[in-house]
């Protein structure tokens, strides 16, 4: 069952429609406005993956060309990633998980840095 999209010349806001039957007379109206002087835009279309495919994706070698695992931040941008890729099963609070591990790494690497720069002269 197709959503066809569209876009209102007039108030120039989107409208989606769901065809029960693409043998049906269809007419498109503005949702918003009324108007019948639509364009029919260009929809993005949903795969569905099996979780193996997932799996074998994200442990592609190729796609971790960027990965920097000591930098908190490009290892969090792997994770959200991840996150996205495994749905739902990781729960809804993931990605603002990674973030606070992220500034919590942050943290402990300034810490590091400014007991680095001390000496026995400091004490």
């Amino acid at each position: 069952m197709p959503i066809y999209e569209f876009r209102c010349q007039d108030c120039r806001r989107k409208s989606s429609f769901l065809i029960l039957s693409v043998h049906s007379k269809f007419e498109p109206r503005c949702q918003h406005c009324g108007s019948l002087k639509l364009t029919r835009l260009v929809s993005r279309v949903g795969v569905m993956k099996s979780e193996e495919s997932r799996l074998e994706s994200l442990a592609d070698p190729s796609k971790l060309g960027d990965l920097d695992e000591k930098d908190p931040k490009s290892l969090a941008r792997w994770m959200k990633k991840l996150g996205r890729e495994m749905g739902e099963e990781v729960g809804p609070d993931f990605e603002e998980e990674v973030d606070r591990a992220v500034e919590e790494a942050e943290k402990g690497k300034a810490g590091e840095e400014g007991e680095a720069g001390l000496d026995d002269s400091d004490l």
